[in-house]
């Protein structure tokens, strides 16, 4: 599988080519904007990694232009600039993911993996994020089960990795109580460094975040269970 890292910082770009060669990819890296383009058209790759910020050219111009020459490459975006409006500008462009920074090594893999599986051998559905398949709709609320990301009737919610993750997990399971540990087990999957309460935290800051959302869905407590996602009353 080959990896194209467009990503200015080196020491970034050094763990990511360093990691993904460990597991097996074959990686092509470039940290200049003006020479994106010509670095994906002669490597070819299955998957792009693409920084926003970087000098020459921006990432977003990069994509722009690669999608109007017909390069239809899976494309992850990672970048430190992680509003909501990057997100949505990134996504309506052509890209396929998005995964602010600081990322978990072990999720982006997966990511990358996803694209592939999911582009297939006849390269289908190269970047629309209109045909990705979706959970069942609660609350408005949709996830992509293989990107990971979390929408919000067709527009994607402004979430943390370990937010969007428990998120996830829950709407996997809406008015159900989900088990504090099995949650702590799938949101800090590979952190062996957290502690078991870490995941209130995760919880208190998603429950912010759907409670200032269009989304009627809320987060509850269960005492001793774990946590359920609900709609408020007379809301489905």
């Amino acid at each position: 599988m080959k990896l194209l890292v467009i990503e200015d910082n080196l020491a970034m770009q050094t763990t990511l080519q360093r990691s993904f060669e460990r597991r097996g990819f074959r990686v092509s890296t470039c940290d200049d904007g003006e020479r994106a383009l010509s670095r994906w058209r002669a490597s070819l790759p299955d998957v792009v990694l693409l920084d926003l910020s970087m000098p020459g050219r921006d990432g977003l111009d990069v994509l722009s232009e690669a999608r109007a020459e017909g390069l239809d490459t899976p494309v992850i975006i990672i970048t430190a600039r992680g509003t909501l409006g990057d997100r949505i500008l990134g996504l309506n462009i052509g890209a396929d993911d998005y995964l602010p920074k600081p990322f978990d090594l072990d999720e982006l893999e997966a990511r990358v993996r996803a694209l592939v599986r999911r582009r297939g051998p006849q390269g289908s559905n190269p970047h629309g994020a209109d045909d990705r398949p979706l959970t069942p709709e609660f609350c408005g609320l949709r996830a992509d089960p293989d990107s990971g990301a979390v929408y919000l009737r067709g527009q994607p919610l402004d979430l943390a990795p370990r937010e969007a993750a428990l998120l996830r997990a829950l709407l996997a399971k809406p008015g159900q109580a989900v088990a504090k540990e099995r949650l702590f087990d799938l949101v800090f999957a590979g952190a062996s460094e957290a502690l078991p309460d870490a995941i209130e935290v995760v919880a208190y800051r998603l429950r912010k975040k759907l409670a200032a959302s269009d989304s009627s869905a809320r987060l509850a407590t269960l005492r001793g269970l774990g946590y359920l996602l609900q709609a408020e009353a007379g809301d489905a």
